[in-house]
């Protein structure tokens, strides 16, 4: 009730020009401060337009106090999160921040382009001299054509193995991301499985990737060879998509032979590292731990594993590329899932 009296007598003296609002409160300051403690309460009591200004005042604070609370708190969360993202704060309406990945012994897991389940060791039992004799017309097409492409890779990178190898994953990454891609597109047309082929060809194309990820901290590509590799990558794969469209098995083949160029090539890289005509450096921290190596490898043993990996994609693809060859379709053939 108070307080209503008390707006209503500031509203007419305001509109009747008798006082202004500077000059009310200039004089009940003067008040104030010439009274003793004992008047204040009273003219407190009798002055209800007093408490008005008083209770607004208090309102005031309080509310800016919550609201600097408020902005502490916040400020407080974002410094948290932002410590626990590596620096970057991204809010999320949705709720699809990625939880707090740990390795093994517990130590903070610092990659986002893959995870520790994704991770193995290599299966170093591979046989180096595994070759597939081209009989067919089509097998002697594939065979001459990657031999006719490996003419000019060797002409420009000559005895940069990782230059060369650099580039070579570029290309090897291409094959199991447009097999995979036209798989999937089949079995939503035809509403039929795939035997797994989906999975093992997006994997194999995973794996070439990070092949490169991993050979890029070995090697600092140059701005030509950058331009050289977006060439390459552009006529490749609109070459291979067309070519998987129309014969499935020539494309195989032709990526079994690619791959066992690639193994050739990196038994040369580990040759050359073994001689000493090429330093034997401490392995990237990104291929130590996607491929679950000893803190203290080096780029041996990289290099060792990668070649590994591209004898299992020669066998996968010359198997994919046999069962097209024996008039069967991929699905009726369990595919090596997981056979890096």
């Amino acid at each position: 009730m108070n307080s209503y009296m008390a707006r209503s007598v500031i509203r007419k003296a305001l509109l009747n020009g008798q006082i202004s609002g500077n000059r009310y409160i200039c004089s009940s300051a003067t008040v104030i401060r010439s009274s003793s403690s004992s008047s204040e309460s009273i003219f407190r009591e009798r002055n209800p337009t007093y408490m008005f200004f008083s209770i607004s005042r208090s309102w005031s604070s309080s509310s800016a106090a919550s609201a600097a609370s408020v902005e502490t708190a916040l400020a407080e969360k974002a410094k948290k999160e932002k410590s626990d993202s590596d620096g970057v704060v991204v809010s999320s309406y949705w709720g699809v921040s990625r939880p707090k990945v740990t390795r093994e012994d517990g130590t903070v897991w610092p990659w986002n382009c893959f995870m520790p389940w994704e991770t193995y060791r290599a299966d170093l039992s591979i046989d180096l001299s595994k070759h597939h004799v081209p009989k067919t017309f089509l097998d002697k097409v594939a065979y001459r054509t990657v031999k006719l492409l490996r003419i000019p890779t060797d002409m420009f990178f000559g005895r940069r193995y990782g230059c060369h190898a650099m580039m070579l994953e570029t290309v090897a990454a291409v094959p199991g991301m447009v097999g995979g891609m036209l798989l999937h597109l089949r079995s939503l047309r035809k509403f039929q499985n795939s035997g797994g082929w989906i999975k093992a060809l997006l994997e194999e194309a995973e794996n070439e990737r990070m092949h490169l990820m991993t050979m890029v901290e070995l090697v600092k590509p140059k701005w030509y060879e950058r331009l050289l590799v977006l060439t390459v990558q552009g006529v490749f794969f609109n070459a291979f998509f067309v070519l998987y469209l129309l014969s499935p098995k020539l494309a195989h083949r032709i990526v079994g032979y690619l791959e066992e160029e690639a193994v050739h090539s990196y038994t040369e890289f580990l040759t050359e590292i073994e001689s000493g005509r090429i330093e034997n450096v401490p392995a990237p921290a990104i291929a130590i731990d996607y491929w679950r190596l000893p803190k203290d490898a080096t780029l041996k043993d990289v290099v060792t594993v990668i070649r590994a990996d591209e004898a299992h994609h020669r066998d996968v693809n010359h198997f994919a590329s046999d069962i097209h060859f024996q008039g069967k379709e991929l699905r009726d053939a369990a595919a090596p899932i997981g056979y890096h």
